[in-house]
Parts: C-alpha cells; structure tokens; sequence
C-alpha cells in the first residue's frame, strides 16, 4: 500500500558473534598496526642510549659470569653445547706440551735481544722453539683424534658441532688459567 505509514515492529538488536574460543571479535588489523607501531627513533634520545647500553653490560656481565662458573645459558655460541662442554673438560684435563709453547716463545724472544753477540747460541734457541712447535702440534692432533673417536662414540655424528676439533686445537695451546670458559674439571678428571 502507497503512501501509507507502516507501524514500528520492535526488533530484537542484533547480537555481535564470537569467533571460536576465544570469547572475544577478532581485532582489526589497522588497531594491530597501531598498537605494534613504535617511532623509529626514540623522542628521548640520551634515555634510549642508557637503557640500550644497561641491557647490552647486563648482557655481558652474565656472560662473563658463565665463562667463569660454565653456565651454558650465557655462554656464546662458540662454547655452547654438550659436545663442546665435553671437548673442553677432555683437554682440561690433559696435560698438553702445547700449553709450554707460548712461554717458551715469550722467553725466546727475550732471549733473543740479548744473545746477539752469540749467533750460535740464538741457532739453537730458534731451533728448539721450532722443535718444541712440531711437538706441541703432534700431540694436540694425536689429542684431537682421541677427542673426535669419543666425541662419535657417545654423541654420535649429527650432535657434533662442526670444528669441534679445532675448537679443541686452540684451546690446548692456551695455558690452563688463560682459558675461556674456565677449566671445570682437575687435571686427570677425564669425562665419562
């Protein structure tokens, strides 16, 4: 019928559904963006420095901590595992020739300075440094080798980090109290 007024019919106000669980509608995305949305730079620019340079000494205090006491939580990458922790109390606890090289090196160049009216003499220190060098790095590859076969037999191949060996190579020619992370075994306390 035109023209004519129809009566109001009272309708029931539509409910809002919820999507699944969560008992609550999905958020736009345009309030996602603005509640992720942080400036680029800081407005306060010294109290962004502070706070950055407090998080990154709090870094690196723990870290210090765990190369002191072994924690693996805090170490770097490089000393993480249990592979590596195996590599390091197996060369900790092994008395190296290696360790003898660096203050052998540090005396002969001492000596060096002095023996120079002795030619002879600064041969035989040369050549004792350098036999001493041959020594030291047969002994950490026969050390290496033993590490890896022990390394395969209780990891097995896939848990071994890669340069494991040489991880251990380097650390053999450090001497017992330069090392990092600190020895956590006594000398002759091999791993099981």
């Amino acid at each position: 019928m035109i023209g004519r007024k129809s009566t109001p019919v009272d309708e029931p106000e539509p409910t809002v559904e919820t999507a699944g669980r969560k008992g609550r509608p999905t958020p736009k995305r345009r309030e996602q963006e603005a509640k992720n949305r942080r400036p680029l730079v800081q407005d306060d620019r010294k109290e962004a420095k502070r706070i950055q340079r407090e998080r990154r000494n709090e870094a690196w205090q723990r870290q210090r901590r765990a190369m002191a006491t072994g924690e693996e939580r805090y170490l770097p990458v490089r000393d993480k595992g249990r592979a590596r922790r195996y590599a390091r109390d197996y060369v900790d606890a092994r008395w190296c020739i290696a360790e003898l090289f660096m203050p052998v090196a540090m005396l002969m160049i001492i000596a060096m300075l002095f023996v120079g009216l002795y030619p002879q003499m600064a041969n035989v220190i040369v050549f004792g440094t350098y036999a001493l060098l041959l020594v030291a790095i047969i002994d950490t590859l026969i050390l290496v080798t033993m590490l890896q076969r022990r390394l395969k037999k209780k990891f097995g191949e896939d848990e071994i980090p890669r340069f494991t060996g040489l991880y251990a190579f380097t650390r053999a020619f450090y001497l017992r109290r330069m090392r990092q992370p600190k020895p956590q075994v006594k000398r002759g306390q091999f791993p099981s």
